[in-house]
């Protein structure tokens, strides 16, 4: 069960961080123009976060090994419609389809962790998830590289069908699960719709802000409407017996900590893009060179994943939470010292890359563990689809905020500085997210059984 969630949740990353990578090899094999091409890349994360908590609640309702079934299916055409395709249409299809996918997938298997396992063998199986979710971007990231270059871009998404099939193969004897609950159930549609266009509005403010420009009518226009939205959206949910969204989850101090300081890390994802363009603008590096800086990352989230879990067992949830923020605070930090020589910087960040892995992976088991046990049984999709959501819009969000600064920056001074300044706004992500643990999630000694905590939130 455990291997054929972590084989679906790596499909997810085959087509969404590989992607990434082989932008110039299917826009030569396809023919499509570099504006389309960007735009069906950016779909797959704009409809999974636009989905994922409805999938996440339908998960709880209709069972989460259905919904994980069909999250995996989705994966399957997407990939296949990819694979034939020949132009923009069947391009653009898929990778909704993708997102669609990983909107299902995501919520649906953290749900399945939570229903089969308890206590320390959840935190097992989550590590096991964590190293698929976190570990499964930079391993896909190279393997999807190495697969482009040395059999072709499309046999990405070949295998990316071969581990949905063995997902569904490895899971196919798991009992169902579904929340308990009486009466029938009645969908939400008024509140998807309003949730729908509100993170569509949010969705394109942060991505496509800067292109548009930050002051313009239709910039401001969108950010007019994601804020209406979001009260809008708040107000009506609050009225609903059967909601979207059940904002009595926030209730609970641990569930929020967790969520928000999840969005803040996954908001440092900025530094990536800041410190991998300015190694091959302002030092000279070949695109290849500084994705080798980034080699430490990918070994140290994979090597302290579990680490971090051993950790939780021994000291909570709370510690290895803050340690794992504030070891990527540094991290990130020392890809600031732009004033160094070529070889001290190269060093630098090559160390920041290793801290920045460290960090994460230290954070990920326990900050998931956190959210899932803080959630109550009948609410389990639902909470681990906010979660999820929350990673997506915050890297979403880190990375654009990122960019601009950097290119802003770089208009009036020096690339140096502008690297700094953006390497310095994901040290306030970092410190953000660490005061968000440290206020809101409580230490081992005063940590509410789920009995205590599910009371707590009813």
């Amino acid at each position: 069960m455990i291997t054929g969630i972590v084989f679906g949740v790596i499909t997810f990353w085959l087509f969404a961080q590989a992607m990434v990578n082989i932008v110039p090899a299917v826009q030569k094999d396809l023919g499509v123009d570099l504006g389309v091409l960007n735009i069906a890349i950016s779909l797959t994360s704009l409809f999974s976060g636009m989905f994922i908590v409805v999938a996440g609640g339908l998960a709880d309702r209709i069972g989460r090994k259905k919904i994980t079934y069909v999250g995996l299916i989705l994966s399957i055409i997407g990939s296949l419609l990819l694979v034939l395709a020949q132009g923009a249409p069947l391009l653009i299809i898929g990778r909704v389809l993708q997102g669609l996918s990983a909107a299902a997938i995501m919520p649906a298997t953290i749900a399945l962790m939570k229903a089969y396992f308890e206590g320390p063998e959840r935190q097992r199986a989550l590590s096991y998830w964590s190293i698929g979710s976190w570990g499964g971007s930079g391993i896909t990231s190279f393997a999807g590289g190495a697969i482009a270059t040395y059999m072709g871009w499309k046999w990405i998404f070949i295998f990316s069908i071969i581990f949905a099939l063995l997902a569904m193969w490895l899971i196919r004897d798991v009992p169902e699960s579904k929340a308990q609950t009486n009466g029938k159930f009645k969908f939400d549609f008024g509140g998807l719709g309003i949730f729908i266009v509100t993170m569509l509005a949010i969705n394109i403010l942060i991505t496509q802000g800067a292109n548009m420009g930050w002051t313009s009518l239709l910039t401001l226009l969108v950010a007019a409407v994601s804020i209406v939205g979001v009260i809008v959206f708040v107000k009506y949910e609050g009225k609903r017996n059967s909601a979207l969204i059940d904002f009595k989850l926030f209730k609970n101090k641990p569930y929020t900590g967790a969520t928000i300081s999840n969005f803040l890390l996954n908001a440092v994802a900025g530094t990536l893009i800041v410190a991998n363009t300015y190694v091959q603008v302002g030092r000279g590096f070949t695109a290849f060179q500084s994705g080798l800086l980034s080699l430490g990352y990918l070994a140290a989230v994979l090597a302290m994943i579990r680490v971090g879990e051993k950790l939780m067992q021994r000291t909570g949830a709370k510690k290895p939470m803050v340690w794992g923020s504030l070891i990527t605070l540094i991290g990130v930090a020392l890809m600031g010292l732009t004033f160094l020589p070529d070889l001290p910087y190269t060093a630098m960040v090559f160390v920041g890359f290793i801290l920045f892995g460290l960090g994460l992976g230290m954070y990920a088991t326990p900050s998931t563990d956190t959210a899932v046990s803080a959630a109550p049984d009948d609410k389990v999709g639902e909470a681990s689809g906010i979660y999820k959501m929350a990673s997506s819009l915050g890297n979403a969000f880190g990375i654009a905020v990122s960019a601009t600064i950097y290119s802003t920056v770089a208009t009036v001074s020096t690339v140096h500085i502008s690297a700094t300044v953006g390497i310095i706004t994901n040290v306030i992500f970092a410190a953000l997210s660490l005061i968000s643990i440290i206020v809101l999630v409580p230490g081992k000694a005063d940590k509410k059984t789920p009995v205590a905590e599910q009371k707590a939130y009813s």
